[in-house]
């Protein structure tokens, strides 16, 4: 008779195309790999086709901007350099669509013969430096008045308020028309035309300290939120001092919608330092300039709408590109807004 308690195994077959367990699984089964917030948010904006098309474009512009002495270079052309030769007896390009051939790109200024691509590339490079420089300024002030003003409250929170409060009463745009030149008679008589490091460094005096408000707010609201949770008690728990406390638990944890912030800063001045040249208060010459551009193309557009076209079409996709991938930045660290 057969053992009834231990019945016969049954054989099983194995079929030999079956992939065999490797190390990182369970049971057959892939593992599971858990990803930081970081690494969520990294892969949520690489799956977004605007944010690349938009990454794509600003790299563009950005290696443009950076290889402009290279371009000048290769070319043999300065952007200060006059090709009045090339200019008919009322001052318009010589040949197609403004003077474009292979030695100009672009074409060629009206009335000054300068070479329009090396003008677009080198006033591109003003632009991104002006617009950068300035977000940077106003970024560290915002941050360290947020910073601050929610950590410590108080009377120091109240002034901060208020301070922001009476920033933000004043039309930014009008206040920058009054305050540039005024500002700049104060370090250069009429007989003297500043030079154009002086207006840059101007203009990002400017931009830097009157648009840090809204940086402040932001900041100052988080830190508020954050002040009280269970990792910032359990540092003061642990004898973390204060500057422990705000530089690396506090700010870590804010740097998301610090960088947003950032991003969404750098087309608006971009924009602005564009109007300033337009009405010829930004960045004086010789230095290029998109704004300055457009502002010298008004009395030709009807003769060369070319002139006026590729410096705009320049400002306005950089602008685009930086605000789809501003907006993009913010739906990947912050999936709930986009609900």
């Amino acid at each position: 008779m057969s053992d009834l308690s231990h019945p016969p195994p049954v054989a099983t077959t194995v079929d030999p195309a079956a992939p065999e367990p490797v190390a990182g699984t369970v049971a057959g089964h892939p593992e599971i790999v858990g990803r930081s917030p970081n690494q969520l948010a990294w892969l949520r904006l690489k799956r977004d086709r605007t944010a690349r098309a938009s990454a794509v474009t600003l790299a563009v512009a950005a290696v443009v901007a950076l290889g402009a002495p290279l371009l000048g270079h290769l070319t043999g052309i300065d952007p200060t350099d006059k090709f009045v030769d090339r200019l008919n007896d009322f001052g318009m390009p010589i040949g197609y669509a403004g003077g474009i051939n292979t030695d100009h790109w672009l074409g060629l200024e009206p009335g000054s013969g300068r070479d329009i691509a090396l003008q677009l590339v080198y006033g591109l490079r003003t632009s991104l430096f002006v617009a950068f420089a300035s977000a940077l300024l106003a970024s560290v002030i915002g941050v360290a008045v947020g910073v601050l003003a929610g950590w410590a409250r108080g009377w120091l929170d109240s002034v901060v308020n208020w301070l922001v409060d009476l920033t933000l009463a004043f039309p930014f745009l009008i206040f920058a028309l009054a305050v540039i030149p005024i500002l700049q008679d104060r370090f250069y008589s009429d007989r003297e035309s500043p030079s154009p490091a002086f207006r840059v460094a101007l203009i990002v005096a400017t931009f830097g300290l009157f648009s840090w408000t809204y940086t402040a707010r932001l900041v100052r609201g988080q830190v508020i939120s954050l002040r009280e949770r269970e990792f910032v008690e359990a540092a003061r728990a642990a004898g973390a001092g204060t500057g422990h406390i705000l530089l690396r638990q506090l700010l870590p944890n804010i740097w998301a919608p610090i960088l947003v912030t950032v991003s969404l800063m750098v087309p608006q001045f971009i924009a602005i330092e564009a109007a300033l040249a337009f009405v010829n208060i930004g960045v004086t010459e010789p230095t290029p300039d998109l704004g300055r551009m457009i502002f010298n193309s008004i009395g030709y557009v009807a003769s060369d709408p070319w002139y006026t076209l590729f410096p705009g079409l320049t400002i306005f996709l950089l602008v685009l590109a930086f605000n789809l991938l501003g907006d993009a930045l913010r739906d990947s660290l912050d999936p709930r807004s986009t609900r």
